[in-house]
């Protein structure tokens, strides 16, 4: 990330290594409260040191290992026919072979080795949930500490750099849907948006901010916490109003996992007043926040096209316009697409693009000229192109309608 130094470093907390983080069976103990005081965090240890840190066997034996070779085949009756199956292992062996020639020999045994294998798997698939349960509510036991008011320089220093550890932990840990789940049932979210988006330390903010959409991304029930919350009234103030730029490129990361396919959250953000917001974020001189407003803006116009009107009378053609006519940058293909989203199917955005006033028109096939030569800008041109189409091409804003 442009806005980013030196990489973010695990200095108090990191997961297990060996775990991967998808694919895992739930395991929540989170049923107990929180103790008062919080001890020391540190670096988990490995299920099993010995073998370098991997908490599997390295292969899988194979099925025919240590199994019995002794050849009892299925009895087949008088007529030829193997008998009915009397269980569901043997309608499943029945459906199997029942369209080949020659049916393939019962299954063997599973080996004691293989069974082994399994129950250890299985085994290394709980207890790595279990110790990522136990890392998150670590992390809840720094955040929830009250912030001491009378100490040293020092000591602030270091304890922000605990609670900014702590933040960066969860968003690693939270990017597993599971331990998402599991840090909501736990309050984290709670003590996120009460205590953390609004916090005094930019850091402490936009870590906050960004842990919030990382949890929030594609997962209904917790962005339904999350809006129910008052998230979302704090997250656009922050992008409107905050003076670091890195917590507004974040707050507007976790906006948009709370409005792009969520009906409920895209309630909010209008009532909210939510495309003022993103306009504004557009005219600012951050490139990334310009870039990624335009982005949103399009997403939501292409998911949502009855909010065309509402966008027409708050000025958004004309101000679009004025963003494309600014010095050019890559920014512009997607203020392009976001206007081509704003008038395709939709004539009243198609009669504003004709205003003289706003010489568009005009300025479209200048642009495509000075865009023919140069391969990197075909998506701006294709843009351009487009919206010559469709607004100066049809001879009547009357035929248009029909």
């Amino acid at each position: 990330m442009g806005g980013l130094g030196a990489p973010l470093k695990r200095h108090l907390l990191s997961r297990p290594s060996g775990v991967d983080p998808s694919g895992r069976q739930r395991y929540l103990s989170g049923d107990h409260p929180l103790p008062q005081t919080h001890p020391s965090l540190h670096k988990q240890p490995m299920a099993d040191q010995g073998s370098g840190g991997s908490r599997l066997p390295l292969a899988l034996p194979s099925a025919s290992q240590g199994c019995s070779s002794g050849g009892g085949g299925s009895s087949v009756g008088n007529s030829g026919h193997p008998p009915p199956p009397r269980n569901l292992q043997g309608l499943l062996q029945m459906a199997i072979t029942a369209g080949s020639e020659e049916p393939d020999p019962p299954p063997e045994p599973m080996s004691e080795e293989r069974r082994q294998w399994l129950q250890e798997a299985m085994s290394a698939a709980f207890r790595g949930q279990q110790e990522e349960v136990e890392q998150m509510k670590n992390c809840l036991r720094v955040l929830s500490q009250p912030t001491p008011s009378l100490a040293a320089e020092a000591d602030l220093a270091a304890d922000q750099q605990e609670r900014e550890g702590a933040l960066e932990l969860l968003a690693d840990l939270c990017e597993n849907m599971d331990n998402a789940a599991d840090f909501c049932q736990l309050s984290g979210m709670h003590l996120l948006v009460g205590r953390y988006l609004e916090a005094g330390p930019a850091g402490l903010r936009w870590r906050a901010a960004q842990l919030i959409g990382t949890c929030s991304q594609n997962v209904a029930a917790i962005q339904e916490q999350v809006l129910g919350l008052g998230a979302l009234r704090k997250l656009l103030r922050l992008l409107d109003r905050d003076a670091c730029d890195l917590v507004r490129v974040k707050a507007l990361f976790a906006i948009s996992c709370l409005v792009r396919e969520q009906e409920a959250g895209l309630l909010q953000f209008l009532r909210l007043d939510g495309f003022s917001v993103l306009m504004r974020a557009m005219q600012q001189q951050v490139q990334k926040l310009k870039v990624k407003s335009a982005f949103l803006l399009q997403n939501l116009l292409v998911g949502h096209p009855e909010h065309k009107g509402t966008l027409c009378s708050m000025g958004m053609v004309q101000q679009l316009v004025a963003l494309i006519r600014t010095e050019h940058s890559p920014f512009h293909e997607h203020v392009l697409g976001a206007l081509c989203s704003l008038v395709t199917d939709f004539p009243q955005g198609v009669r504003e693009c004709r205003e003289p006033e706003l010489g568009l028109e005009e300025l479209l096939r200048h642009r495509c000229r000075l865009l023919q030569q140069h391969e990197e800008y075909q998506e701006e041109l294709e843009f351009c192109e487009k919206l010559l189409q469709t607004c100066f091409s049809s001879p009547t804003d009357d035929s248009m309608d029909r």
